[in-house]
């Protein structure tokens, strides 16, 4: 199973070039049972990684195009009155699919942000009073654009907080550009992924990987990283027990794809920009939510031993 999972990992890198990193990141976020916010200007490849990760593992794919028009319901789904039954029938929304792409998160109202608050966390949804389960596997990518774009809302905390990780594709190098121009069309190589993971392969993967050895050193040295956040006087909050569950789960799964059974503490340096450094703010800061300089400082000034 673990050649196969290799072989994920090389096949979107075949589509999406020179972001490896990246891509790492998001299959670790997937089998440590978290939710990925991408971050970027468009035309980066967000579309492109989220279908690519969905065609490779064998994933069911809704992508929801959000807007300032959208309406929970558009999520989420509606019931609608059939006239031969004559009782409401629900019609499930995009959202009861096993890879959800959230295209432009920032771009609808807070009110349709918030539709996907109890489902990322909780992996259901309540409707017209009635719950109902979302499917295992579930997995948002979320994309959006930076918050100086014209016509953006920003995130607030409370749902960035559910996002496991938050990556940023970045520009490409030279030479990963030159072969993107000089090769075939992306969506054409999309087209030809096939599913290499059954879903029942994944779900017994993201078992595996919560049962990755943790020691109590290791529990120590997450826990200082957690009480700097806390005490230090440049932040303006610290981390919530959510988001040190956050950084050691990553690290879970980052130690996983590294071929091993139990986490050092490069595993937790590896996965901590990208799982914290939106959870924090700088006290002087009043506006952002960069956290980058502050993940500097705790991977400078806390020690791992």
């Amino acid at each position: 199973m673990r050649t196969r999972l290799d072989a994920c990992l090389r096949a979107v890198n075949e589509v999406l070039l020179g972001k490896e990193a990246q891509v790492r990141l998001a299959l670790a976020c997937l089998l440590a049972r978290g939710h990925l916010l991408v971050e970027d200007m468009p035309g980066m490849g967000k579309t492109t990684l989220s279908h690519a990760l969905a065609k490779v593992l064998g994933l069911e794919f809704q992508r929801i195009q959000f807007t300032s028009d959208l309406l929970p319901g558009d999520i989420l789904g509606t019931s609608v009155f059939d006239k031969d039954s004559g009782q409401f029938v629900f019609h499930p929304g995009p959202i009861f699919a096993e890879l959800v792409l959230a295209d432009e998160i920032n771009r609808a109202t807070p009110k349709s942000q918030s539709a996907l608050l109890e489902a990322m966390e909780e992996g259901q949804v309540t409707i017209e009073g009635a719950t109902r389960p979302l499917p295992e596997p579930f997995f948002v990518i979320a994309t959006q654009n930076p918050v100086s774009s014209g016509g953006t809302f920003a995130l607030p905390e409370s749902q960035l907080d559910r996002f496991l990780m938050r990556v940023s594709l970045g520009y490409p190098a030279k030479a990963a550009e030159k072969a993107l121009l000089l090769g075939e069309a992306r969506r054409d190589l999309l087209t030809r992924l096939q599913p290499l993971l059954e879903r029942t392969e994944l779900l017994a993967l993201q078992d595996t990987v919560a049962t990755v050895r943790v020691s109590d050193a290791l529990v120590d040295y997450v826990l200082r990283l957690v009480e700097a956040t806390r005490t230090q006087p440049q932040f303006a909050w610290g981390l919530s027990p959510r988001g040190s569950l956050a950084l050691l789960a990553a690290a879970r799964a980052w130690a996983f794809l590294d071929g091993r059974d139990y986490v050092i503490p490069e595993d937790v340096q590896a996965v901590l920009p990208t799982v914290v450094g939106h959870r924090l703010r700088e006290r002087a800061d009043a506006t952002g939510h960069g956290g980058g300089a502050l993940v500097q400082w705790l991977l400078r000034e806390v020690p791992a031993l």
